[in-house]
């Protein structure tokens, strides 16, 4: 076609223009760029101990109009998003011998097995075809090379220690500037469909009104998001009050599943944070998605450090746990038929959004591992399946600290799930929303039916193990906290939009997850 220098993009979690190393170097280093996505078949299998589908309905939508609309914002530039479906190392190699042109083939580097093996392959093809290769860093907040530890074998194994060492003797690099135009394709070059969720042999998902993340893909979607967070609501100022919430949009930044597939930089955040601060206020919440931002990095050196062992059913303490996979529970656990009611509310928000929040997530999989003894893996790869945030590194991390085989051995928390119930949703409302068999009983009685009376029960046409089911399990420590519960004042505003709003005491108490030496969660 040509004999000018062609660099190929090949892109994987980094849907985006804006900071991203790829496109600042390509554009300086060569006259064509063919941004390239790939659907990998490898994608869309079973996961690696259950069969579970790999990624479910709500990432797959969520995806796609990541891709549609990368594709505008490179058109509006001059270039094109170039499609295809196969393993990036076979489309990478038929477009070097269609090209005949490609220097170099660049990407982003990935930490885990599944994407080193592509790396790999990818490199092993360049160098028989004799093509460069470029890759850079480009997911985290702070960058691999700036970090104050040596080597990766010296990162912390506690949160905190490598927080400290970061903020302290480390520095967030400035953005990469976005290019005003591109460098346009090679001539002729076909930039191929998008392919439908029907074609990758999935069902389009069905939109729930009840979605606390009722938002589109792509990274205009993601700056957008930001901007109404950050900029016209002021949210972010009441964040770390807010961020224990159950229903609603703005209860929390919600940034997650875009920096999953890297629609948006975590560098362009922490600058327009510190924009914030600067022109509007400066106070715990705003340095709390710093914070978060920090897990999010952690997770990811944490994999870089343990490699495979993020995996393995001993965790990063090599500690052997007689796990059971019993199949009944874990049905129970994954449909919302625990008959625990705060369980099966936030089981069944997973089920039909691809959304649970962050105190949600620590309790069903406390509740897992800790109250059915089943296999964390078995959680993992179900959050895997329908997560549309779904991050490998902070899933599996967080798993292992639920299942008390995580980096920190001090970790090792058992929620209980009545006391959480009534500290996060204490009139019964986010239970109701998700579970409408129990929609009549008032109050925070609804999170304990089994304790109602016959009369109380056919008063609001429960009917136990029927209608909705008896708990699977019991904990003893749940029988503390069934008389504490506030008694059930009117009926329960169902409808309510907007944060729902953690109550004083508990402000904090999301961290205690990681942080806490009580046991009492």
């Amino acid at each position: 076609m040509t004999t000018s220098r062609t660099v190929i993009c090949l892109l994987r979690n980094d849907l985006r223009l804006h900071d991203n190393e790829l496109f600042h170097w390509a554009q300086r280093n060569a006259e064509y760029v063919v941004p390239l996505y790939c659907f990998d078949p490898r994608h869309y299998v079973g996961t690696y101990n259950y069969n579970l589908p790999k990624t479910g309905p709500f990432r797959l939508r969520f995806l796609l109009e990541s891709i549609r609309d990368l594709r505008n914002t490179l058109m509006n530039k001059g270039s094109n998003l170039v499609v295809r479906r196969g393993k990036p190392e076979v489309v990478v190699a038929d477009l070097i011998k269609q090209l005949g042109s490609v220097s170099t083939v660049a990407f982003q580097e990935e930490v885990t097995s599944e994407e080193l093996n592509v790396e790999k392959r990818v490199k092993d093809v360049c160098a028989q075809m004799k093509v460069k290769v470029h890759t850079c860093w480009g997911s985290t907040l702070y960058h691999r090379d700036d970090l104050p530890f040596p080597h990766m074998s010296r990162l912390p194994d506690v949160y905190t220690q490598f927080r400290k060492a970061v903020e302290t003797q480390s520095r967030v690099r400035p953005l990469l500037p976005t290019p005003e135009q591109l460098k346009p394709l090679p001539q002729g070059l076909d930039e191929g469909a998008i392919p439908t969720a029907e074609d990758l042999q999935q069902t389009e998902p069905v939109n729930d009104p009840r979605s606390a993340f009722p938002c589109s893909g792509g990274e205009s979607q993601a700056l957008a998001r930001l901007k109404h967070y950050f900029w016209d609501t002021d949210a972010v100022a009441t964040y770390k009050e807010t961020r224990n919430g159950l229903i609603g949009v703005d209860y929390s930044t919600k940034f997650a599943p875009w920096l999953a597939m890297g629609c948006i930089s975590p560098r362009y955040i922490y600058h327009q944070i510190q924009q914030y601060e600067r022109e509007r206020t400066a106070n715990q919440s705003t340095y709390w998605v710093i914070f978060e931002l920090l897990w999010r990095d952690y997770f990811k050196l944490v994999a870089v450090k343990f490699g495979n062992r993020l995996f393995q059913i001993e965790g990063l303490q090599d500690k052997s746990v007689p796990w059971k996979t019993d199949m009944k529970l874990f049905n129970a656990w994954k449909e919302g038929r625990t008959g625990v009611p705060f369980v099966d509310a936030n089981m069944r928000e997973l089920a039909m959004t691809g959304f649970m929040s962050n105190r949600g997530r620590q309790n069903v999989a406390s509740f897992l591992t800790k109250d059915l003894g089943l296999d964390w893996r078995m959680g993992a790869e179900w959050f895997e399946y329908l997560l549309i945030d779904h991050d490998v590194c902070s899933n599996y991390g967080n798993w292992l600290y639920s299942a008390g085989i995580g980096n920190d051995p001090r970790e090792n928390r058992k929620f209980n799930m009545i006391k959480q119930g009534l500290d996060y949703d204490n009139n019964g409302d986010y239970v109701r929303r998700w579970v409408p068999e129990l929609q009549s009983i008032r109050g925070a009685d609804v999170h304990t039916p089994w304790t109602l009376s016959t009369a109380a029960l056919s008063r609001a046409q429960v009917s136990l193990g029927e209608t909705y089911p008896t708990p699977i399990v019991m904990a003893p420590e749940w029988s503390r906290h069934v008389n504490k519960k506030p008694s059930g004042a009117g009926p329960s505003p169902r409808g309510k939009k907007g944060p729902s709003h953690t109550p004083k005491q508990h402000r904090d108490r999301g961290i205690d997850f990681y942080f806490s030496k009580s046991k009492n969660l």
